[in-house]
């Protein structure tokens, strides 16, 4: 597609035609920038899930100081509901910073597979010679994601960032759940009840509104994947 610029008397003026090295020169900029871009971001999500382990590990900690010095009265009961309900909340964040992380390196490993359909445009002979794929939809994604092996797309996503930090979160929620019921005299079955519940549906929501945000995030396909199934 040519592009054009108005000439200062209004007419537009055709530039002149790009040799295929300054195109190879301007998508290869491109590509070093979203592969900049992608390890700064997962270089910060670490750190912010490092911060958020540190955390809770302090607090178990500052806990069982506190017991061995007061035992577990009052004040344990108190401080251990506050730092399990203010280590939840850091946590929520941290998540939620984790799968906006990972929409972003989708869109960046999508933007990366397009740029490879250009390099095989400006020179075909390339292609066998790439590893990973040049197609922009979902099947194009996990072929770049796995770069050939063998699997299963439930192993990626159980296995990924974002599901460990929803698990961890799970069991803040469930251990701040079993304290509260703890503290309010529950029986023994009902506490280990509460704290069940309270994890797994901490758990299900964080899976349910990240999967949501996903689905809504896709970019539109230019390069599509030949025989992918409609809808990826």
């Amino acid at each position: 597609m040519s592009m054009t610029t108005p000439e200062p008397g209004g007419h537009a003026a055709t530039p002149p035609s790009l040799g295929p090295s300054v195109r190879a020169q301007i998508l290869a900029t491109e590509h070093w920038s979203l592969l900049a871009t992608r390890s700064m971001t997962w270089s910060e999500v670490m750190s912010r899930i490092v911060i958020h382990l540190t955390v809770i590990s302090a607090s178990l900690v500052v806990l069982a100081l506190i017991a061995q010095a007061n035992g577990f009265g009052r004040a344990f009961w108190v401080l251990s509901i506050s730092l399990a309900g203010a280590a939840l909340l850091l946590g929520t964040l941290t998540g939620l910073r984790v799968h906006n992380a990972s929409a972003d390196d989708m869109a960046m490993l999508l933007g990366m597979n397009r740029l490879r359909s250009a390099y095989i445009d400006l020179d075909p002979f390339i292609e066998p010679y790439l590893f990973t794929s040049r197609h922009d939809d979902p099947a194009g994604l996990m072929a770049s994601y796995l770069m050939g092996n063998r699997r299963s797309t439930f192993s990626h996503v159980v296995a990924s960032t974002g599901m460990f930090i929803n698990v961890v979160n799970g069991l803040v929620a469930g251990t701040l759940g079993a304290l509260v019921a703890a503290s309010a005299d529950a029986p023994p079955w009902l506490i280990v009840m509460i704290g069940t519940a309270s994890g797994l549906a901490h758990i299900g929501a964080a899976v349910g509104i990240f999967s949501r945000m996903f689905r809504g995030s896709r970019i539109r396909s230019r390069f599509p994947t030949p025989d992918a199934p409609i809808g990826g």
